[in-house]
C-alpha cells in the first residue's frame, strides 16, 4: 500500500476530532441535532485550519441515517460511501479553476434535481474569492432561494474579496488560528501511534512555524520524520529540515544592534550563512522576535500576547530594559522592508549586511524613520538631563543657532566664594547632608534628573533643589515627581519638607556663588559632622 501523508491519514472524521474551532463545532452539532441547519455557509479563515473537512464532516452529519450527538456516525451506507468518495450528492468544487459564469449555470442546473440518496444535495466551493463577478451573479439566486434539498458551503481565505450580496444570504463562520499548544499536544499525540520520538521543544516549533495551520504542522512534521528516518526529531533537526535559526541567534543580535557592535553583527551574519540558513526565513523569524519585545516592552504581563517559553520571556524582559519602543518600531520597519526587497534579488547576504551595519551605525542611515529615532533618542536624553543642550550644540555644530560670535566671547570667571552652613535649620542641614540617599530611593527618569541637582538652603525655610537647566526644572516641577522626592524625604527623616526647585542661573543671580560653592560648602558641612556618604 502506497504511503499516505499524514495531514491526509489524521485528517478528522467527527466534530470531535476537530481541534481549535469548538465554537464552530458547537454551532453545527447543535444546528444539526436541532435539525435547524441553513441553506448555505461561508468557512472563513487562514490555510489549514478545517475549513473543507469541517464542510465534508458536516456534509455527512446532514444526510446521516443516525448522527450521534449532532457528528456524522461513518458507520451506515451513506457515511460509508460519502468517505470513499462514492457518493454523488456531495460535490466539491475547486474555484480557482471552475470560476466562469458556464461552472456555476452547471451547478443551477444540477441543483434542481433531488438526490440520489440521502437528503440533501451539498456543494462545497473551495477558495470561492476566485469565482468572477458574473459566476457570483449567476451563484446569486440560488443562493436566494435555493431547492429545499440543496445545501451550500463556501470556502475562503480572503473573505474581504467576497460580494456583500452572496455573504448576506450566508451564515459565516470564522475559523480561528490553532494556538501553538493546541498543535503540539496533537502532535504528540499523533506521534505516538506513529512510534516516532520527538522532543517537546521541536514539536513547539513546529507549531511556531506553523503559524496556526495545523496542515502546514503535519506536513513540516512528515518533512522532519522523512529526512531523519528512524531517528529521534530534535530542534536542531528541525532547524536543520527548515533553514531556521535558534531563538539564541535573535537575542545576541539584537543586543549587538542596541550596543552598536557592528563585528559582532557580521559574525553573527556569517554564522548563518555558513549553516545553510534561510536568510529570507532568517529575517521572519528576527521580526517576529522583536514583535515580542515590543509586547514585553510596551505591556506589563504580557506573556499572555506572545507565545514563547518562560525561559524566552525572561529574556525578552531582560532586553526589553535596554531598549525603547521607538527603536524597536524603527528596526521592525527596517527588517520588515528589507524581507520584502530580498525575496527578488540574488545578492541577499550583501543587502542584509549593509542594512545592519546602518543599524549599528545610524548617522549613515538617512532615512526619515531613522532620522526621526535619532531625534526621538536624543530628545529622551535631553528631558532626562543625560544631555545637555550647551554639549549638545557643540558636539552637533548644525544645530547651533546661536551666532558664532558668541563662540569667542570671553566672559569673566565668577570668584569662589565661601558659602556658610552654621545657620542652617538642622532638618535642613540633614537632608542636605542625606540627599544622596533620596536619589538611591528614586527609579528611572526621576533618578537620572537629581542625580544632576544640588541640595542647599536659601534662608526661606524651604530645602532648595538647584537644577543645572530648565528641562530638569521642569520633570522636577511635576506633580508626580514633586509628590515622590517629599515620600523619600518623609521616610528618611520623618518629617514633611516643603521643597522650592530653582535653576543655577536663578540661584547665581540671586547669591554671589556657583554649584561648585556648594558642593564645597556641603562637603564642609558633612566633614563637621564626621559623616561619609556615598554616592553611586
Amino acid at each position: 500500500m502506497s504511503y499516505q501523508a499524514l495531514y491526509r491519514k489524521w485528517r478528522p472524521d467527527h466534530f470531535a476530532d476537530l481541534v481549535g474551532q469548538d465554537h464552530i463545532v458547537r454551532t453545527l452539532t447543535n444546528q444539526v441535532e436541532a435539525g435547524r441547519t441553513s441553506h448555505a455557509y461561508l468557512f472563513c479563515g487562514t490555510r489549514g485550519t478545517g475549513k473543507t473537512t469541517t464542510a465534508k464532516i458536516f456534509a455527512r452529519a446532514v444526510n446521516c441515517e443516525s448522527p450521534i450527538k449532532g457528528s456524522p456516525c461513518n458507520n451506515c451506507q451513506i457515511c460509508k460511501r460519502m468517505i470513499n468518495h462514492q457518493n454523488l450528492n456531495v460535490i466539491e468544487i475547486d474555484a480557482a479553476s471552475n470560476n466562469g459564469v458556464d461552472n456555476i449555470r452547471e451547478i443551477r442546473e444540477e441543483a434542481r434535481y433531488t438526490p440520489t440518496e440521502g437528503k440533501y444535495k451539498v456543494y462545497i466551493i473551495d477558495e470561492v474569492h476566485m469565482l468572477s463577478a458574473g459566476a457570483f451573479n449567476a451563484l446569486l439566486k440560488t443562493l436566494e432561494e435555493p431547492p429545499s434539498h440543496v445545501k451550500f458551503i463556501l470556502a475562503t481565505t480572503e473573505p474581504h474579496k467576497i460580494p456583500a450580496t452572496i455573504m448576506s444570504r450566508c451564515q459565516r463562520y470564522d475559523f480561528k488560528r490553532i494556538s501553538t499548544d493546541t498543535i503540539a499536544a496533537t502532535l504528540t499525540k499523533y506521534l505516538k501511534v506513529e512510534e516516532v520520538i520527538a522532543d517537546e521543544k521541536a514539536i513547539r516549533y513546529i507549531g511556531k512555524v506553523a503559524d496556526g495551520s495545523m496542515r502546514d504542522a503535519l506536513s513540516i512534521l512528515d518533512q522532519c520524520i522523512a529526512f531523519y528516518l528512524g531517528e529521534s526529531i530534535t530542534l536542531d533537526k528541525v532547524l536543520e529540515v527548515l533553514g531556521a535559526v535558534d531563538t539564541d541567534v535573535f537575542y545576541q543580535l539584537t543586543e549587538s544592534i542596541i550596543i552598536r557592535n557592528t563585528k559582532e553583527v557580521m559574525k553573527l551574519v556569517d554564522k548563518v550563512v555558513m549553516q545553510g540558513r534561510d536568510l529570507s526565513q532568517f529575517l521572519v523569524d528576527e521580526i517576529a522576535y522583536l514583535r515580542n519585545l515590543l509586547m514585553v516592552n510596551s505591556i506589563s504581563e504580557s506573556i499572555s500576547l506572545i507565545d514563547v517559553s518562560s525561559d524566552v520571556y525572561e529574556v525578552l524582559v531582560k532586553q526589553s530594559k535596554k531598549i525603547d519602543e521607538s527603536t524597536i518600531i524603527h528596526l521592525i520597519k527596517s527588517f520588515s522592508k528589507l524581507e520584502s526587497q530580498i525575496k527578488y534579488m540574488s545578492g541577499k547576504r550583501t543587502l542584509i549586511e549593509i542594512e545592519l551595519i546602518k543599524l549599528c551605525q545610524p548617522a549613515l542611515n538617512t532615512d526619515n524613520d531613522a532620522v526621526l529615532s535619532r531625534l526621538n533618542q536624543i530628545e529622551q536624553q535631553i528631558h532626562s538631563g543625560m544631555l545637555q543642550v550647551e554639549r549638545f550644540e557643540q558636539t552637533h555644530p548644525l544645530m547651533n543657532l546661536e551666532d558664532d560670535t558668541k563662540m569667542h566671547t570671553k566672559t569673566k570667571p565668577k570668584k569662589k566664594v565661601k558659602l556658610r552652613t552654621d545657620a542652617f535649620p538642622e532638618d535642613i542641614k540633614a537632608a542636605i547632608k542625606d540627599w544622596p540617599k533620596v536619589i538611591l530611593r528614586t527609579e528611572g527618569l526621576l533618578k537620572a534628573t537629581l542625580k544632576l541637582t544640588k541640595a542647599f538652603y536659601l534662608n526661606d525655610d524651604r530645602l532648595t533643589i538647584i537644577c543645572e537647566n530648565t528641562i530638569q526644572k521642569n520633570t522636577l516641577s511635576e506633580e508626580i515627581n514633586i509628590g515622590k522626592i517629599e515620600e523619600v524625604l518623609g521616610l528618611i527623616h520623618s518629617k514633611k519638607f516643603e521643597l522650592n526647585i530653582i535653576e543655577e542661573q536663578e540661584y547665581s543671580a540671586r547669591n554671589e556663588g556657583t554649584l561648585e560653592d556648594i558642593d564645597i560648602a556641603v562637603k564642609n558641612m558633612r566633614n563637621k559632622i564626621n559623616f561619609d556618604v556615598e554616592v553611586q
